[in-house]
């Protein structure tokens, strides 16, 4: 067998985990042997890991209150967990690595630890925009710091096509080192799990229609622009919102949420490790994010047979929506072109069903077994 070590140093509850969980799972039924190297994680994402997965917790050392202060929370957990991860590569002798998050760490770690391991770096969004939106001093060096760094690695992956051209422009790297793999966003273990039932008084019959949105609670995912679209829907017809996730704006947004006098159609449910069952008895679900770089909820929704609406950012909402023939796209931040296509597609369901069949037709890209095929393909040294 060979060992493959899956880098994460810290994981917050989302599309992230899933996508960790259904690569774990499909390597080791390929014959790999298969560490996830993780600093912090909720007791549940363990939980879901394949049996034979191997757990390398990264211990992290205390960095003193002057130097903590200079850096932001990723990137103090990146730098303290640097002794532990360089003596996982000396000991453990991975023959490749492949990173999910702080790859700029990952690529300095093998040259340090001088491993032989092959590395596979990964972004996951569009770094243009996700830098811009960070007024953390140490942000402004991340382009640098990736494009002295990437290079470095055997393969680099994005996880679309927008979020390949938006890094190859921001850190100017040649377009033709960057791999597009999508992300492993579902099997057809989600339907199963789609069908199981919800208990919850709003999705009983004869109830106003549901519109759900899922994510984490965060500045990307602009969850107060659909609170300000949800005013406007339910000026027009009677409707429930339901957030599905947890993040540091989850006051905020409750606080928003009253200002708006939204309190008795709104409920915010915390993180679910079952998502799809409110996925799949929803209404319409939304994203309206700022930026992505290939929102999985996006495209589970419609693997569940969910219509959709999401905001038109960079990247991956154009590409899984097939350019709108799968579900309508609206400017980022504009609630009120937001709630107009919530409402045509809650007063004509033909049109919706029509939206989901489009976007259906091209949803076999995502599927877990094909993203795993082309990690396998990274993973061999000669695929370059």
């Amino acid at each position: 067998m060979t060992k493959v070590g899956i880098f994460i140093p810290s994981l917050e509850r989302g599309g992230v985990e899933r996508n960790i969980i259904y690569l774990s799972r499909g390597l080791i039924e390929r014959g790999f042997d298969v560490d996830v190297l993780v600093a912090s994680a909720a007791d549940v994402f363990f939980k879901q890991l394949p049996d034979s997965a191997r757990i390398v917790k990264l211990n992290s050392r205390l960095m003193p209150p002057r130097l903590g202060g200079l850096f932001s929370d990723r990137l103090r957990l990146a730098i303290s967990i640097m002794p532990s991860f360089l003596s996982y590569l000396r000991r453990g002798q991975p023959a490749a690595i492949i990173s999910f998050q702080s790859s700029v760490l990952a690529v300095w770690a093998k040259i340090l630890s001088r491993s032989n391991a092959r590395l596979i770096v990964r972004e996951s969004n569009t770094p243009s925009v996700a830098t811009a939106g960070n007024n953390h001093w140490f942000s402004r060096l991340v382009p640098f710091l990736k494009r002295c760094s990437y290079p470095r690695a055997e393969a680099i992956v994005a996880v679309s096509e927008g979020a390949a051209n938006d890094l190859a422009q921001t850190i100017g790297i040649s377009r033709d080192r960057i791999h597009v793999v999508y992300n492993p966003a579902f099997d057809d273990s989600i339907l199963e799990k789609g069908a199981e039932p919800v208990d919850h008084k709003w999705f009983t019959s004869g109830q106003p229609p549901v519109i759900l949105g899922v994510g984490r609670l965060t500045h990307q995912k602009d969850f107060g622009t659909l609170l300000r679209a949800f005013v406007l829907i339910r000026k027009e017809i009677p409707a429930r919102l339901m957030i599905i996730g947890e993040g540091s704006e989850h006051r905020q947004l409750e606080l928003l949420a009253v200002q708006l006098g939204l309190e008795q159609d709104i409920t915010f449910q915390g993180f679910q490790i079952n998502p799809y069952k409110y996925m799949a008895k929803a209404s319409v679900f939304v994203l309206s994010s700022l930026y992505e770089g290939l929102p999985n909820v996006l495209i589970e929704a419609l693997a569940l047979g969910t219509p959709v609406v999401s905001t038109d950012c960079l990247s991956g909402p154009r590409e899984i929506l097939l350019d709108g023939a799968g579900g309508p796209l609206v400017p980022v931040g504009d609630f009120r072109a937001l709630a107009r296509e919530v409402l045509r597609l809650l007063r004509d369901k033909d049109l919706a069903m029509h939206f989901v069949r489009e976007g259906q037709k091209r949803i076999g890209r995502f599927r877990s077994v094909r993203a795993i095929k082309q990690y396998v393909q990274l993973l061999d040294a000669d695929s370059d």
